[in-house]
């Protein structure tokens, strides 16, 4: 029997109006600092950060999960905030199968050449079956996802990609392990108090690796922090 990675990560479920903010490495300057930085910059040209960001579907997602996967009575949850994360799960426990919810496919960006590059949020999944750790990858995309499968032309005829939806999963589908990132980079520090009751509703016992308490505190803002985070 296969082991199954179900790995989910946060920014599956938040919609961005109509900006793209970019790709960073993950940091504590990323995770927390530019997003003050963010809310400076458009506060100074009379806007609401906080305006631009809508979290969707998070209520019944896993009543739909429960609809397709089954959980194994030893299954482990890790949470996280690097989706990287998801390579050292998948090769402890021994995964040959990942279902991936994301609005990135972290198959590698810049075709094959970008999985010899060491471990990231960005290739973690194309490692995993260049390394012949997973022999199998299904991503199931984010409504609000702005990639597409044809941008990984080259690693999905390498390897077994499948690109599905919730209605092409099947039945049953039997569960090893679980991994939930936060991706604090992509996703707002004002969505974290959310995102730990989405850890909690999901009912499993999980441990938490490496995944730092974000303080979001705009309303006390002096001078000198402004400066300090415009210049993060």
């Amino acid at each position: 029997m296969k082991n199954c990675l179900l790995s989910i990560d946060w920014d599956y479920f938040v919609h961005t109006r109509g900006i793209f903010w970019g790709s960073y490495t993950e940091n504590p300057r990323n995770i927390i600092d530019i997003w003050y930085r963010r809310y400076i910059k458009e506060k100074s040209q009379g806007k609401d950060l906080h305006e631009f960001f809508r979290l969707c579907g998070t209520n019944t997602f896993w009543k739909k999960i429960n609809e397709h996967f089954i959980f194994s009575k030893t299954a482990k949850a890790y949470i996280s905030d690097s989706h990287a994360l998801s390579y050292d799960i998948a090769k402890k426990h021994q995964c040959d199968v990942v279902y991936l919810f994301d609005a990135h496919a972290d198959l590698g960006y810049g075709g094959l050449t970008s999985l010899d590059f060491e471990v990231n949020c960005a290739n973690w999944l194309g490692k995993l079956l260049k390394d012949r750790i997973a022999d199998e990858a299904n991503i199931i995309y984010s409504p609000f996802t702005s990639e597409k499968p044809e941008y990984f032309r080259s690693i999905n005829e390498a390897f077994n990609v499948r690109y599905l939806k919730f209605s092409d999963l099947g039945r049953k589908i039997r569960v090893s392990v679980v991994h939930i990132c936060r991706s604090g980079a992509w996703t707002p520090p004002w969505f974290d108090e959310k995102f730990f009751q989405f850890v909690k509703n999901s009912g499993m016992e999980h441990m938490i690796v490496n995944c730092p308490e974000r303080k979001w505190d705009v309303e006390n803002l002096n001078l000198s922090d402004q400066i300090f985070y415009s210049m993060a």
